[in-house]
């Protein structure tokens, strides 16, 4: 060969190879940033998994100190400065999400310790002594150091309450609080565990009272002794202590407003929670108007519905008969539960014909716990521990049945089940070769808007067999949009409770029961509820354009298993990474797209 045209071919070569070798070089940097913070992160928080993916039992809870948050700003600050050192452009597509993912989660974290987020540890239906209260249902002795593990936890439960006790009492000296009217009643949540004679009866003794049979009776003793010091000279003074501090001090001095904008900082603190719930940089005021139009869209489907039906009256006369028709209501919690674990295995019968892989773990069907089910929505998806050998769980509000409407069953089973929460969440799990981070993070505009999405899905699987159902359906939809309404209608247009009372209980068929737990959820859990359906508007918007482009090349299967490969992301990685998948399917239309400006 000529050296001229070696030099050339050398060239070549090395042009054609240096962006491969920018993107290994890059991605290796990443991975070090990601693998750092994620050893730091798992590090502050005992439940996650530690670096190497092994699953390890908790022996301890949170410091949540504001020492703690102050060292956590800086750590998060300081990983946010490298990510943003690396430039995205020498980096590969998969490594590119990683990033925006990462980022992401960084700027929430950041914003909510700035924004002193952490002053309140609590809202209408969850609060730091409930979650903990959750763990013993999840946690299960196999091993010495299980058992170790979990009476270390035991013991640190009056460390951990005693700081939120703290940092409640400093958000009370700063105006910074969960709103007075959402509140009354979490004292007697709290009291409910420290209101036991022997540890015996204690939700806490779960674990030991199933330990291995096959342990010698002196060593399943000694742990239980232990165990009974513990829960009653610990864990039950601190629970009364919380109670005490609720009952005595918290609640009667809370904040009478109920507005996000009124507390201290609280419009930035609002919009910092709309773009963690939603990943969208949006306005009150725009997501406000999508949710007018949304509500004028759905009540003329939900009108169909009534006209087909011939009921005399208009729509609220047939929302008050819904709410009134004992026929549409379950007589036991046994009963309730019935229906849905057979809507919920009809369900599963229908998901090979819309999805090509289907997650390896299985989930249950109970109720929600009787400690917090008289301030908890109507059914909730709680996931399984990482890496553990758990279920998942489909919980069903069994408390107030008037309140529990079965018209609505098969929409709540679809969205918190399957192919809702459970299936999009296991599979997000069970994704290998995404780190850690990613599998273990649940990004809210994402996940609820495919659970809402699934219940739009279960019109074509066939899983609403009444006109009812149909229309618990929409009234659910409607839920969703009339959340966007009254969401920023509270907490940024000067909206009352009543208003948005009125409001809800106006648009849905929700029982007043509902109606009330939901809007005090609103109230207390700024910019959540948007996550909703401005997630589902999107992947049905993308479904759509889809169909529209492909054609009877449109494959639904590969579609859904598309999008829940990655896991749980942002809104814009939803887009890009359907934007190229599309591309894949015909290249020339792609390469227009991606020559347009």
């Amino acid at each position: 060969m000529r050296p001229i045209a070696a030099l050339c071919l050398s060239l070549s070569l090395f042009l054609l190879a240096s962006p491969a070798a920018h993107a290994a070089e890059g991605d290796a940097a990443l991975r070090d940033v990601i693998d750092g913070e994620w050893a730091f992160r798992s590090g502050q928080f005992p439940h996650l998994p530690g670096p190497d993916g092994a699953r390890r039992a908790p022996d301890r809870l949170g410091d949540v100190s504001p020492a703690a948050q102050r060292q956590r700003l800086r750590a998060w600050r300081g990983f946010r400065e490298e990510l943003q050192a690396i430039d995205p452009a020498g980096l590969s597509a998969a490594a590119r999400i990683d990033r925006t993912i990462l980022l992401g989660q960084l700027d929430g974290y950041i914003a909510d310790i700035e924004l002193k987020g952490w002053q309140m540890p609590m809202n209408s239906d969850s609060s730091f002594f409930g979650n903990v209260a959750m763990l013993p249902d999840r946690t299960a002795i196999a091993t010495r150091a299980d058992a170790e593990a979990w009476l270390s936890l035991l013991a640190d439960i009056p460390r951990h309450f005693d700081q939120q006790i703290a940092n409640l009492r400093a958000g009370l000296d700063e105006g910074r609080t969960v709103p007075k009217v959402v509140m009354a009643g979490r004292d007697a949540a709290a009291a409910s565990h420290a209101d036991v004679p022997r540890a015996q009866d204690s939700v806490f003794w779960g674990p030991l009272a199933r330990l291995p049979e096959s342990w010698p009776a002196d060593q399943r003793e000694a742990l239980q002794a232990r165990a009974r010091e513990l829960i009653m000279d610990g864990v039950v003074p601190a629970y009364a202590r919380v109670a005490a501090f609720l009952r005595d001090t918290y609640i009667p001095g809370a904040r009478e407003t109920i507005a996000a904008h009124d507390l201290p900082d609280g419009e930035a603190w609002y919009r910092a929670q709309i773009r963690e719930y939603t990943t969208l940089d949006l306005a009150p005021e725009a997501i406000h108007a999508i949710g007018q139009r949304e509500v004028a869209r759905i009540r003329a489907e939900m009108q169909a519905i009534v006209d087909g039906l011939d009921f005399d009256g208009d729509l609220g006369d047939f929302i008050a008969h819904l709410r009134s028709d004992p026929r549409f209501y379950a007589t036991s919690a046994d009963e309730l539960l019935m229906h849905a674990r057979d809507i919920a295995k009809r369900v599963d019968a229908e998901l090979p014909r819309y999805f090509g892989l289907l997650p390896r773990r299985p989930y249950g069907v109970a109720p929600v716990p009787a400690a917090i089910a008289p301030f908890y929505t109507a059914g909730r998806y709680a996931g399984a521990p990482p890496g553990s050998s758990e279920p998942g769980w489909y919980w069903v509000n069994t408390h107030n049945l008037p309140a529990r409407p079965l018209y609505n069953l098969p929409a709540l089973t679809l969205h918190e089940a399957v192919p809702g929460h459970h299936l999009q969440a296991a599979l997000a799990e069970e994704q290998g070769e995404q780190a850690l981070f990613r599998r273990t993070s649940y990004i809210s505009a994402f996940g609820e808007g495919w659970a809402l999405y699934a219940e739009y899905l279960g019109k074509e699987m066939g899983i609403y067999r009444t006109p009812y159902e149909d229309f618990g359906r929409l009234t659910y939809e409607m839920w969703r949009a009339a959340r966007l309404v009254v969401d920023t209608g509270m907490h940024a247009m000067g909206w009352s409770r009543q208003q948005a009372l009125d409001f809800m209980a106006g648009h849905t068929a929700l029982s007043e029961h509902e109606v009330t737990t939901e809007i005090d959820r609103y109230i207390s859990w700024p910019g959540q509820a948007l996550s909703y359906k401005l997630g589902e508007i999107r992947i049905r918007e993308q479904r759509a354009r889809a169909e529209r482009e492909l054609g009877e090349a449109f494959d639904l299967r590969a579609f859904h298993d598309t999008i829940l490969a990655l896991g749980s992301v942002p809104l814009s990685v939803l887009d890009a990474h359907l934007d190229a998948w599309l591309a894949a399917r015909h290249p020339a239309d792609g390469a227009d797209r991606a020559a347009a400006p």
